[in-house]
């Protein structure tokens, strides 16, 4: 019997999949705005363990991991190298596949880039506004962290422990400092997208959610 740490509970529990002898597994992928690093190649190595032992154990392995090809680190990269945003990730996302293949790790199902994403984190944020969890201010459309009963119970922290940490970026007009952005509104010479609330692009913390739920189904 295969036993997995939970971080929820903080005990070993069985492992168990929700389809019989097939797992999704969703890895958190590169910002591609520079070459990968060491720490980049251990934790495409760690997964890539998981993913034969579960291969080896008989089960079928839907891996993803994707390439968050927007953000505030690309966008500062590609006017300092005065590329295109999309050029400049393309770049290092192939590198990265590269060196990926140097280290012996399998080819995955897919890796999704968060651009090809975009109307669905549109329309995640649209339901997220509707049900009371996000709110629009003037620079974009936040998460509001206080509705979220269960904020921090993963980590076993409160709202409070966190805010002590923080490391989000402070705006007075947000309800709490712990409140992140789903979608922000475009600056001059953004890379931007229509949406509900202006011209603007996906905050990270969203892009993920989106991938996941499109390629993977709901859990």
């Amino acid at each position: 019997m295969l036993k997995i740490y939970n971080d929820l509970t903080r005990r070993l529990e069985e492992f168990t999949t929700r389809e019989p002898n097939k797992v999704y597994m969703y890895v958190c992928g590169l910002t591609p705005y520079d070459y990968a690093h060491a720490g980049h190649g251990r934790s495409a190595v760690v997964y890539d363990v998981i993913h034969r032992y579960l291969r080896y154990l008989g089960y079928e392995v839907i891996h993803i991991s994707n390439f968050t090809d927007i953000d505030d680190k690309i966008i500062e990269r590609s006017n300092e190298l005065k590329v295109n945003f999309k050029e400049l990730a393309e770049k290092f996302a192939s590198i990265y596949l590269e060196d990926l293949k140097k280290l012996n790790v399998l080819p995955l199902f897919a890796y999704p880039r968060a651009t090809e994403f975009i109307p669905e984190i549109i329309e995640m944020v649209k339901v997220l506004e509707e049900k009371g969890y996000a709110y629009e201010i003037s620079d974009g459309v936040y998460f509001d962290v206080s509705k979220f009963k269960g904020y921090g119970k993963l980590s076993h922290r409160n709202i409070e422990e966190l805010q002590a940490g923080a490391r989000i970026e402070v705006n007075p007009e947000k309800r709490n400092p712990l409140d992140f952005a789903l979608w922000k509104k475009a600056k001059e010479g953004e890379p931007s997208w229509d949406s509900p609330w202006g011209k603007g692009r996906p905050g990270w913390h969203i892009e993920c959610s989106a991938m996941t739920l499109k390629i993977l189904g709901n859990s």
